[in-house]
């Protein structure tokens, strides 16, 4: 960070804008005191404050959501949302702190099981813990760090409201996010960080998404599409029937090509997320049955789905998707050893070094070099490091969740490319997304989710947000 100056006002939502890796979250952790700033002042209405710690920001007023949850998996939403008064009582009312906790869910607009243990909780019910938890507090800041990235579009618009409330209570708010037109439509103004930097804060009129961007990266972003090609084979078809979800009655079935992009869209609590699982043997579904070209394969655990050629991106990929604390050399090799194994236990560096590096070189992946941890690098290059895996692993069929969560502009654009170049290789890719433009700018088909079954198939030609949130909700 570089003498980054900024003004936020009561009432008011100041957007911070920025590529990964720009400072944006840096810059929020010294304002919230999770990180001490080496130079400079906060001021707080025209006073200067010394945050050094995070119990100090909350005593000044200020609350932070971060973009990775800072709860407690093994206590419960309740516990969760009122965890520093537990700390201050003999004896708790638990069915008065779950009737809270609720009632404070239910004026966010949303409804989730309090007594549930938040490790129980799909990722956009943990973020509505996460922002409830915060809202308990006397606030004059909040900040919220990427908050509708799990999000469905119809939860987003909720979290509008929600905004909106906050306005109207004198609250400022600072919101960071990656997804343009969300800026644009709540925003009253917005900083432009660049490499450590503010570029510029502008007031919030007369912009739109190319100018945004060209602030944002100091150049224009070629636009994003698919490059048909006449090689791609077209001929495998990915079956997969007899799948019935907690929130289903009825069993799943649906086809998928080769040479193709299928999306699978629903509100949070459709199943989306579920039915991948399912798929890949991360959850069980008894009578579930997996067919390639009508032959049956395996996919009771994700080791025999990894062996039947189908790998997982899954939603959650600092938890789940990769190995953070390890090398993105390890991360990319661990999917297949076969290819660098000497025999014995024993690797071949150079195979493994030439593997890793190709990879990297293909996927765009920035790094300084392959041994660094996967932690260390931006959202966007760790999804890719994930993506790597998957290459590297040989699989056919690719199921992804959430492919751009967390990710910029410029990341977003090379995703896209990466998942377009496997696509026409013949692969086979299912993805869900919150994020109705993501599906419908890279997808051929959407089969839309609602309640564990699914209520309606849109191809390209008739592809519209107002047509999958109808098949969503209706």
């Amino acid at each position: 960070m570089d003498e980054v100056s900024l003004s936020i006002a009561y009432g008011k939502i100041h957007a911070l804008l920025g590529e990964n890796g720009a400072g944006k979250s840096t810059l929020m952790k010294v304002l919230s005191g999770a990180v001490t700033k080496d130079t400079g002042s906060i001021f707080i209405d025209g006073v200067e404050k010394d945050i050094h710690t995070p119990k100090r920001a909350r005593e000044e007023g200020i609350g932070i959501i971060y973009q990775e949850f800072s709860l407690v998996p093994e206590l419960t939403a309740s516990e969760n949302i009122f965890l520093n008064e537990l700390g201050s009582t003999l004896w708790i009312d638990w069915e008065g702190l779950h009737k809270k906790a609720a009632a404070w869910i239910e004026d966010l607009g949303f409804s989730l099981d309090v007594k549930k243990k938040v490790a129980h909780l799909s990722v956009a019910e943990q973020q509505i813990v996460e922002i409830a938890k915060v809202l308990t507090s006397d606030l004059k800041l909040i900040i919220f760090d990427e908050p509708s990235d799990v999000l469905g579009a119809h939860e987003v618009k909720t979290l509008y409201k929600v905004l909106e409330r906050l306005k109207q209570k004198n609250i400022a708010i600072i919101y960071i996010s990656h997804h343009l037109p969300e800026i644009l439509e709540i925003s009253d103004s917005i900083t432009i960080l660049r490499d450590g930097k503010s570029i510029t804060t502008v007031q919030n009129k007369d912009l739109d998404n190319d100018k945004l961007i060209a602030m944002m990266l100091g150049r224009e972003l070629q636009r994003t599409f698919r490059k048909p090609s006449d090689n791609v084979d077209k001929s495998s078809v990915f079956k997969v029937s007899g799948v019935r979800l907690p929130m289903g009655n009825s069993d799943i079935e649906f086809v998928a090509r080769s040479g193709e992009i299928l999306g699978i869209a629903g509100l949070v609590g459709s199943g989306r997320t579920e039915l991948l699982r399912a798929i890949f043997g991360a959850d069980t579904s008894k009578s579930k049955q997996v067919y390639m070209d009508n032959r049956p394969i395996s996919t009771h655990s994700p080791k025999i789905s990894v062996a039947s050629k189908i790998g997982m991106v899954p939603e959650d990929r600092k938890k789940e998707g990769g190995i953070l604390n390890q090398s993105i050399r390890d991360n990319i090799s661990m999917t297949n050893y076969s290819l660098i194994n000497w025999g014995w236990g024993f690797i071949r560096k150079k195979a493994e070094d030439n593997v890793v590096q190709k990879l990297i070189e293909r996927l765009k992946i920035k790094c300084p070099t392959m041994d660094v941890h996967v932690s260390s690098l931006s959202g966007g290059n760790q999804q890719k490091v994930i993506l790597a895996k998957w290459i590297n692993s040989g699989a056919d069929i690719l199921l992804v969740d959430e492919p751009t969560r967390g990710v910029d502009v410029g990341a977003r654009a090379q995703i896209y490319d990466i998942l377009f170049d496997l696509v026409n290789e013949g692969k086979i890719l299912i993805v869900v997304s919150s994020d109705l433009e993501e599906l419908m700018t890279i997808c051929d088909r959407i089969l839309v989710m609602k309640k564990g079954a699914f209520t309606g198939e849109l191809l390209k030609a008739d592809f519209s947000e107002e047509k999958l949130l109808r098949l969503a909700i209706e």
